[in-house]
């Protein structure tokens, strides 16, 4: 498989797990929809809070 093929794969693959993170949290969620926060903390994008 070349490099360029083997390297869009795992990021597809990276993807689909996002996906499934987000899905797994929205089905558990009691609300209809999720936040804007709640999405981020799922992803792991969420920056830390700094105190002071």
């Amino acid at each position: 498989m070349p490099r360029e093929a083997a390297a869009q794969e795992r990021e597809a693959l990276a993807e689909i797990e996002l996906y499934g993170e987000l899905m797994i949290a929205a089905s558990a969620a009691p609300e209809e929809r999720l936040s804007a926060d709640r999405i981020d903390e799922v992803l792991g994008t969420r920056t830390p809070v700094r105190d002071g």
